[in-house]
């Protein structure tokens, strides 16, 4: 590969999810110009089927690679599940590809050995099983119990958080059986970390709730260092792209990014 440490890092979402994923790596490579694409025309992701996700990934990995990226981070955990080996295959050399599965995976599998783990996510996550094939095959004995959660997703992006309507939500959720006596639990989306506190809340803290946006970010931030690509301190660009205007997402990318952004419109079909 042809890498240059300058070149922007980019990253894609259904929506304002992967914000989580994108402001960590913010914070902890300052340095880093960011390219964001938010599929916001075709919102949320997990229901829809594999191949109207990955159509959508390939075409968005062509604006990302248009804008000379030297990494993608497809910031979606749906995505991840459902496309992230075409993309690597297409993207090919011209740039390194990252899902948000696989670092969490990993923190799981070191941290929690023999535990009994949740996870909840979108219907095309837990449905796909990736997460338990990935778990399984390390062998550390863990028992994953997954549990779908449709209604999270499209309530964070409608702004439904921090609220009696999402209290009432992820209670009613979190109270299956199938999560009964876990030890951690895994936020298999990025929009959830928006709802963490109301997660640890409900659990009075017994449960250890598990945010994806961070051990991505670190586990991003240490490839870069490790292939040589992390660039030298400067004043940052960040571009903001979106497949439909909406005041929503402009809204929470300010509040993410504590400052006034600019949204381009890019349609993924005209």
């Amino acid at each position: 590969m042809n890498l240059s440490p300058g070149q922007p890092i980019g990253i894609f979402d259904s929506g304002i999810g992967g914000l989580t994923v994108a402001q960590q790596l913010a914070q902890m490579m300052p340095s880093e110009d960011m390219i964001y694409f938010g599929d916001t025309a075709h919102l949320p992701y997990g229901d829809k089927s594999t191949a109207a996700i990955q159509a959508y990934s390939v075409k968005i990995c062509n604006l990302l690679l248009s804008q000379n990226v030297k990494a993608i981070l497809i910031a979606c955990n749906s995505a991840s599940a459902a496309a992230y080996d075409l993309v690597k295959e297409y993207v090919g050399s011209k740039a390194l590809v990252y899902n948000v599965i696989d670092p969490v995976v990993q923190h799981v599998c070191e941290q929690y050995p023999g535990k009994r783990i949740g996870l909840i996510g979108t219907k095309q996550t837990i449905f796909s099983n990736i997460f338990k094939k990935k778990i399984d095959e390390a062998g550390q004995g863990i028992e994953l119990r997954s549990l779908a959660t449709p209604l999270l997703a499209p309530m964070i992006e409608e702004g439904f958080f921090n609220n009696r309507i999402s209290v009432g939500v992820i209670e009613e959720y979190l109270s299956n059986p199938i999560l009964e006596g876990i030890d951690a639990l895994i936020l298999g989306c990025t929009h959830y970390p928006l709802i963490a506190k109301e997660i640890s809340a409900f659990y009075q803290d017994r449960v250890t709730v598990i945010d994806s946006s961070v051990i991505v970010a670190t586990y991003v931030r240490q490839a870069l260092e490790q292939a040589g690509l992390m660039n030298s301190p400067h004043e940052v660009t960040k571009k903001f792209f979106v497949s439909d205007f909406t005041p929503a997402f402009e809204n929470s990318t300010q509040i993410f990014f504590k400052d006034k952004v600019s949204l381009e419109h890019y349609p993924l079909w005209d």
